[in-house]
């Protein structure tokens, strides 16, 4: 499951995807996902809209069906082309307790975000601000205060390099490649 960096509304909820546009005339969307399966967007269950002007509400799936890199989508209070444009850039979100389990070792990006980043010596490098997903493995983004400039550390997600993640205590411990 990818997750965007914003934060969600409430705790409970978690970004899953982001209205691109309409699809059609009859109220269509077109969405970005950032859920690894449509599963996650199951029909007659609620996903909350939260629109760019900062309103929110809460519809229901009616349908969903991939398309493309994304999928289409219908909801229940949007019966025509107008009313989706209406929802271009709305973001999408979805209950943390409907997340499918993962494995040992595994993951959500929103669980990460916010962490502390520490190397193998215990010298604190900044927070984990952001994840990039690429082809050979996601990289996580380290932001930190160096001498008073911002600073931003690149560091790939890979099990030479992440040494320890513990969720409870906020803290993620790396051992960066040499020049990092």
């Amino acid at each position: 499951m990818k997750s965007s960096n914003k934060p969600a509304p409430e705790e409970k909820f978690v970004l899953v995807g982001r209205v691109t546009g309409a699809h059609g005339i009859h109220g269509g969307l077109r969405v970005h996902s950032y859920a690894e399966s449509i599963e996650l967007y199951r029909i007659g269950e609620t996903i909350r809209v939260c629109l760019p002007n900062g309103s929110e509400s809460s519809m229901i799936v009616e349908w969903v069906a991939p398309h493309g890199r994304g999928l289409r989508m219908g909801l229940e209070s949007v019966g025509d082309r107008n009313q989706a444009e209406h929802l271009a850039g709305a973001l999408l979100y979805v209950e943390k307790s409907r997340l499918p389990a993962l494995e040992e070792d595994t993951y959500y990006w929103h669980e990460l975000i916010g962490l502390q980043v520490y190397d193998t010596a215990g010298t604190l490098l900044g927070s984990l601000d952001e994840v990039i997903p690429t082809p050979a493995n996601d990289v996580y983004v380290i932001q930190a205060e160096v001498d008073g400039c911002s600073r931003e550390l690149l560091i790939p997600a890979i099990g030479a390099v992440i040494r320890n993640i513990d969720l409870e205590g906020g803290v993620m411990v790396v051992d960066p490649p040499e020049g990092l």
